[in-house]
C-alpha cells in the first residue's frame, strides 16, 4: 500500500509501520478465534458492475450505481504523485494538493467545504507516491454541483502569492509535526532514500523544508498545466445516481475541457537490483531508545508476489498477536516495538523490518533477532489457523471498505492507478484468499533472506 499524505486528519495513513500513528485500520482490531476462522468458507463476490467510458479529451470515467444509499461519492484521481515532484522540489505534489482547495475562476477559496460539509457531506484529499486523489461524499441530490466544481478546479484554478505562502506554511507545519517532532519520524522518513538507489520513490512524499521553501508561484502554474489535464485524470462516481443523467452531466462539465498538445512527462527510471549489503546511520535529536531497520527492494504492486507479501506483513505485524510483537516485545523483551512493512507502488516496492530497542539492548543482537524471526516464518512451521486468521483480517478490511460509496470509490481508484485496471479491485480479493503458507515462505526466502539489504542504525544525535 502506498503512504498517504492527507490534507486533513480524518483519513488515516495506510501502508506504513505499525506504530500507533501509522496503524492500518484492521491492525487495531482483535482477530477472530482460530475456531471461528477455520469455520469460515471462502468468500465469493459478484464482480462490481462498473460502467467505464473515456471522453474524447482523454478523461477516464468509472461509475458504479448503488441504489438506496442516499449519498454519492465523487472522486478525481490524478496520475501524479511524489515520484513526479520536479527536481529540487520534493513534497511539491503534496503542496499542490493543498492548493487545489483555493479559488478558481468561479469559486472562492475553500468553496469545497461549503459544497460538501455545509450540506452534510465531507471532502478530503491525499497524495501518495503514484497519485493525488480528491474525494467527496454528499447527498445524492448534490451530485451535479460537485461534478461542476471538480471540472472547474481542474480547468480554472487560480492561486495567488498569498494563498501559496499560506498553504506552504501549512505543509511545512505538517512535516514538522509528522516527521521532525516524532522521535522516530526521521528514521521512517529516511527509509525510501536508503532503499531506492535510482527511482524518485527515494524522495519522501512529504518532502523537505528546504525544497518546499524553494518552490515558487511559477512552479505551481507549471505543475498545474503539466499534470492537471483531462487525459491524466480518472473521475469516479459511486452511489445513488441515475446513469443516463450522470453521463449527461459529465459530458456537459468535463467534455469541453481541452487536452494540451504536450505529452505528459512520465518517470522512466528502472530501479536496479541491489548489488551488495550496506550499512547506514541516521540520527535524531530526541531519540529515547535506539532502533534498527532493515530495508530491501520489493516488487511493484502488480507483481504476482504482492498478495503473499501482504499476508507476510500481516503475519509479522498485524496487531498484538503478530509474530514480531510476540517474539521481540512480549517474550524476549528485547524491543519496545517491532514491525514489518511491504510498501508496493506502481513501479517498484520497499520491504522493511524494524525494532525499537528495549532499554540496554544492543542493536546488533536486535538485528539478529529480527532476522531470526523472519527466518522462522520463512522456514519453520506455520499453522493453517494462523494464516487463515490474517487472511480473514485482510479480507474483512476490504469488505468493510466496500460498504460505503466512499470506500468503494477508493478501492476502484487504487486498483486503477496502481494496478492499471479498476477491475483489479475485485481480483485482489480472490488473490488474497488464494495465498498459501508456501507462497509466504517463498517470497520471504527470495526477497528478504536471500536478498541484499541496507541496515540502518538510528540513534540520538544532531540538532533539533
Amino acid at each position: 500500500m502506498p503512504h498517504l499524505i492527507t490534507r486533513r486528519r480524518g483519513l488515516a495513513l495506510l501502508g506504513a509501520f505499525p506504530l500507533p500513528a501509522h496503524l492500518p485500520a484492521w491492525a487495531a482490531r482483535r482477530p477472530a478465534t482460530a475456531a471461528a476462522v477455520a469455520a469460515m468458507p471462502p468468500v465469493s463476490l459478484a464482480p462490481m458492475a462498473l460502467r467505464q467510458r473515456r471522453l474524447a479529451n482523454g478523461l477516464q470515467v468509472v461509475s458504479l450505481p448503488m441504489q438506496a444509499t442516499g449519498t454519492v461519492s465523487v472522486q478525481v484521481w490524478y496520475h501524479v504523485g511524489g515520484k513526479d515532484d520536479p527536481a529540487g522540489r520534493s513534497g511539491f505534489a503534496h503542496l499542490f494538493e493543498h492548493l487545489m482547495f483555493k479559488r478558481t475562476r468561479h469559486m472562492p477559496d475553500e468553496m469545497f467545504d461549503r459544497l460538501t460539509e455545509d450540506v452534510g457531506g465531507q471532502n478530503n484529499a491525499f497524495t501518495a507516491e503514484d497519485m493525488t486523489a480528491y474525494q467527496n461524499e454528499v447527498p445524492a441530490n448534490h451530485l451535479e454541483r460537485l461534478l461542476w466544481a471538480e471540472a472547474e478546479r481542474l480547468a480554472h484554478l487560480q492561486v495567488d502569492q498569498a494563498n501559496f505562502d499560506s498553504e506552504r506554511k501549512v505543509v511545512i507545519e505538517e512535516l514538522r509535526e509528522r516527521v521532525l517532532a516524532d522521535p522516530y519520524g526521521r528514521l521512517f522518513n529516511a527509509l525510501p532514500g536508503l532503499a531506492f538507489e535510482a527511482h524518485p520513490y527515494r524522495r519522501p512524499v512529504i518532502g523537505s523544508e528546504a525544497d518546499l521553501n524553494a518552490a515558487t508561484l511559477d512552479d505551481v502554474r507549471r505543475f498545474h498545466a503539466t499534470y492537471y489535464r483531462p487525459d491524466n485524470a480518472l473521475l469516479i462516481v459511486v452511489g445513488d445516481f441515475d446513469a443516463a443523467r450522470l453521463d449527461t452531466w459529465v459530458d456537459r462539465y468535463f467534455g469541453p475541457l481541452a487536452t494540451p498538445a504536450a505529452p505528459i512527462p512520465r518517470v522512466q527510471v528502472a530501479e536496479p537490483a541491489r548489488l551488495r549489503d550496506q550499512q547506514a546511520r541516521v540520527q535524531g535529536p530526541n531519540v529515547p531508545l535506539p532502533a534498527v531497520a532493515l530495508v530491501w527492494k520489493g516488487p511493484p504492486a502488480s507483481h504476482p508476489d504482492a498478495p503473499a507479501l501482504e499476508v507476510a506483513q500481516a503475519l509479522l505485524s498485524a496487531g498484538e498477536s503478530a509474530r514480531l510483537n510476540q517474539a521481540l516485545v512480549y517474550t524476549a523483551r528485547s524491543a519496545q516495538a517491532a514491525g514489518f512493512s511491504a510498501d508496493l507502488y506502481a513501479d517498484a516496492g520497499l520491504l522493511a523490518a524494524y525494532a525499537i530497542a528495549a532499554s540496554g539492548q544492543d542493536l546488533r543482537r536486535l538485528e539478529t533477532a529480527l532476522l531470526d524471526e523472519l527466518a522462522r516464518l520463512a522456514r519453520g512451521r506455520v499453522g493453517l489457523d494462523e494464516i487463515d486468521k490474517v487472511r480473514t483480517q485482510l479480507l474483512t478490511a476490504a469488505l468493510l471498505q466496500r460498504q460505503t460509496p466512499q470506500g468503494l470509490a477508493n478501492a476502484i481508484g487504487m486498483a486503477a492507478l496502481q494496478l492499471g485496471d479498476p477491475r483489479e479491485a475485485d481480483a485482489r480479493l480472490a488473490r488474497l484468499q488464494a495465498v498459501r503458507v508456501a507462497d509466504v515462505q517463498r517470497v520471504l526466502e527470495q526477497r528478504v533472506l536471500k536478498a541484499r539489504r541496507v541496515t540502518i542504525d538510528y540513534t540520538q544525535g544532531g540538532a533539533a
